[in-house]
């Protein structure tokens, strides 16, 4: 089962993950989304389309454009 955690909290968990180029891309019902802010950063890849960044926010402490999502990727 793939974990994301950040200061010792559970961000995503979930045997559903797809992986591609090294990194685990949660199903969005795997992710905790109370510990998310979206961010206005945007990137785009080729091949995979418009990535959507969002902060991690525990605490009162904050993890700048730490994790992403492509809601709508390239086939």
């Amino acid at each position: 089962m793939a974990k994301a955690t950040w200061k010792d909290e559970v961000i995503a968990e979930s045997q559903n993950t797809i992986m591609i180029e090294g990194n685990h891309y949660f199903p969005p019902q795997d992710v905790r989304k109370e510990y998310l802010v979206e961010s206005d950063h945007r990137s785009t890849c080729p091949w995979k389309g418009e990535a959507y960044y969002y902060h991690i926010l525990i605490n009162g402490e904050k993890n700048e454009n730490a994790a992403w999502s492509y809601p709508q990727p390239k086939e």
